[in-house]
């Protein structure tokens, strides 16, 4: 626990707009904060009710599959007071501030290692330790799978320095570069 927040695993009953909201923001965020305004109008695009419709059905087939691959970081409720979102979006609908999300283990030859997915906190909780706290969550069951290759792997965009240092903190290094194209 992290003052006053605990994470634990997602609750694919409890914790589905929660989780929409975080990944909503994640999306947002990476979009505006890496690139143009073209990557921004790509990323806010893609956020229609098919896609977080796709996606949550998603996250609870992994769920299924792989318990414990999607963890929270959870305040217990709405904080009196505290919009933990960026400025101008709703109002928080649950307690939570943060998730982490590794891929299943059925998933692992995909990059022949455990992949970290997405890890996000929402900005009024940030630089107080819980990103840490939902990665070593992660770690912790990355490790426990059993992978063609003793590594967590991810891709971050080199744009982000707030979380390429995450990263470097917790032990990163560069081990190839992703390169992508338009289908």
């Amino acid at each position: 626990m992290t003052d006053g927040i605990t994470v634990r695993p997602y609750d694919t009953n409890t914790d589905e707009s929660g989780l929409w909201e975080l990944k909503r923001e994640f999306e947002l965020e990476l979009g505006t904060g890496t690139g143009g305004d073209d990557k921004a109008e790509t990323y806010a695009d893609k956020l229609t009710p098919r896609y977080r419709t796709r996606w949550l059905a998603w996250v609870d087939r992994c769920v299924d599959d792989d318990p414990g691959c999607v963890v929270v970081a959870d305040t217990g409720g709405i904080e009196a007071g505290a919009d933990t979102r960026t400025a101008g979006d709703a109002t928080p609908t649950s307690g939570l501030v943060g998730y982490a999300f590794v891929l299943p283990e059925s998933l692992a030859f995909v990059w022949d290692a455990a992949v970290l997915n997405e890890i996000y906190v929402a900005p009024g909780h940030r630089g107080t330790g819980v990103a840490d706290t939902l990665f070593d969550a992660v770690v912790e069951h990355a490790r426990a799978q059993d992978l063609p290759l003793d590594r967590l792997v991810l891709d971050v965009d080199a744009e982000n320095g707030r979380a390429y240092s995450f990263y470097r903190r917790h032990g990163f290094e560069s081990w190839g570069e992703m390169v992508a194209k338009e289908l």
